[in-house]
């Protein structure tokens, strides 16, 4: 019988498993263990935060470059100055996995995704650079793919955590016992805080790269 917490633990060190098709047997672990914080905040990962509502720290004012499109050039870099830089040249993200993912992978290596300004923000902007045209903050593709291999990573430190308790191995469900010796691992905020600071140091992949035909005939959606 295959261990559920040996695979998930497999599973996410192997760059061509999306995070988004681990995270389903990511919340049915945490189920099997009534780990009932932690399905949320997966369920919250997975499925996006409520717009406008409460995020946690590693999806509040990711950078990015405010650009500007060109009818010559495209998406070019705009005249903008460091104050408008520090006020606008970020964003909050409350998309799930999967769309962050999606968009991750729909990126080409070394480039980024253009989240469009509010009507009122691009507004604004304009008429400080006395400029016409459209305006937009351009996430690099580097940037999501952190996102979600820190995502990944907190799981990741969950998972090796379950082994260290001996909870791995053939199981299609735990004890009470064994659900009781694993109760303390219920706390996503320690592993997201854990994953914020070790990530470099641990094993887990980012997004891979795809390529151009790949991303034409839609294998990254």
């Amino acid at each position: 019988m295959e261990s559920p917490v040996d695979d998930l633990e497999e599973r996410l060190l192997d760059a061509s498993d999306g995070l988004a098709d681990i995270m389903p047997a990511a919340i049915t672990l945490a189920m099997m263990f009534r780990h009932r914080a932690m399905a949320a905040w997966l369920r919250s990962e997975f499925d996006g935060y409520a717009e406008g509502g409460p995020l946690p720290p590693y999806r509040v004012h990711l950078a990015g470059h405010i650009v500007a499109r060109s009818p010559q050039y495209g998406w070019i870099q705009a005249p903008i100055d460091q104050r408008q830089t520090q006020e606008y040249g970020h964003i909050d993200t409350f998309d799930g996995v999967k769309g962050l993912e999606r968009t991750c992978l729909n990126c080409k290596k070394g480039g980024g995704h253009q989240v469009k300004f509010p009507d009122d923000v691009m507004a604004e902007l304009q008429q400080h650079i006395n400029l016409k045209a459209d305006l937009a903050l351009s996430i690099s593709r580097e940037t999501y793919s952190d996102l979600i291999r820190m995502i990944r990573s907190a799981i990741y430190l969950w998972v090796k955590e379950l082994v260290a308790l001996d909870l791995n191995g053939p199981h299609n469900s735990f004890s009470k016992d064994e659900r009781e010796k694993a109760a303390s691992l219920d706390s996503p905020d320690r592993f997201w805080r854990r994953a914020m600071e070790e990530v470099n140091d641990l094993p887990v992949p980012g997004v891979r790269s795809v390529g151009f035909l790949e991303r034409v005939f839609g294998a990254a959606s």
